[in-house]
């Protein structure tokens, strides 16, 4: 995916065989990217890997986020599900969202390039309902119209420290960024 794109960082990577390679890959992989005849089919393989790994961690985060909610049920709000949160310009606000939630969301439609944003409101608020519902950003998850804006704050802060975290281990940017930069310009994410 095209906003995966990022540098490497030197210091943290070994060479084998004239391929820079990062330090945390296993030594079964630094030895099968030797056996240049499968270098090609081990790298997606190794990237897969990762990539369920990171598609994890991110459901984890958005389950701890729905324990923080059903715990702090008081302050947490009830949402109706109106959707009028969706469209940002009438409602006033911005949705941000990290790489690892496009990564997820894209996963799990299982496509290459998510839609575009190209009004105010949501692409995937259909006729006033979430089609993307299971699968939301945690910043969705969060927000409610109705809710204690400290607790809202303060899950949030929580919420992208797990998130940076997750970029952190998988070498992917942290980039905190609004909705309709992210899915307008992929790249520049």
């Amino acid at each position: 995916m095209a906003f995966l794109v990022g540098k490497s960082i030197e210091s943290k990577c070994l060479e084998q065989n004239g391929t820079k390679m990062p330090r945390h890959k296993s030594r079964e992989t630094l030895q099968l990217r030797a056996d240049t005849e499968n270098q090609g089919e081990q790298k997606v393989v190794a990237g897969y890997k990762t990539k369920e790994r990171l598609l994890r961690e991110v459901a984890e985060i958005y389950s701890w986020i729905e324990q923080q909610l059903s715990i702090g049920a008081e302050p947490a709000g009830q949402c109706s599900a109106c959707g009028e949160c969706c469209d940002f310009d009438a409602f006033e606000h911005r949705l941000f969202v990290t790489v690892p939630e496009l990564m997820y969301l894209a996963a799990n439609l299982n496509v290459e390039k998510l839609e575009p944003m190209l009004a105010s409101r949501c692409p995937y608020n259909i006729d006033g309902k979430c089609s993307v519902y299971e699968w939301r950003f945690a910043g969705c998850r969060i927000f409610c119209c109705r809710t204690d804006a400290d607790f809202q704050s303060s899950l949030s802060e929580a919420a992208l420290d797990k998130l940076k975290a997750i970029c952190l281990k998988f070498e992917i940017p942290y980039l905190y960024t609004d909705l309709a930069s992210a899915l307008n310009d992929p790249v520049a994410v």
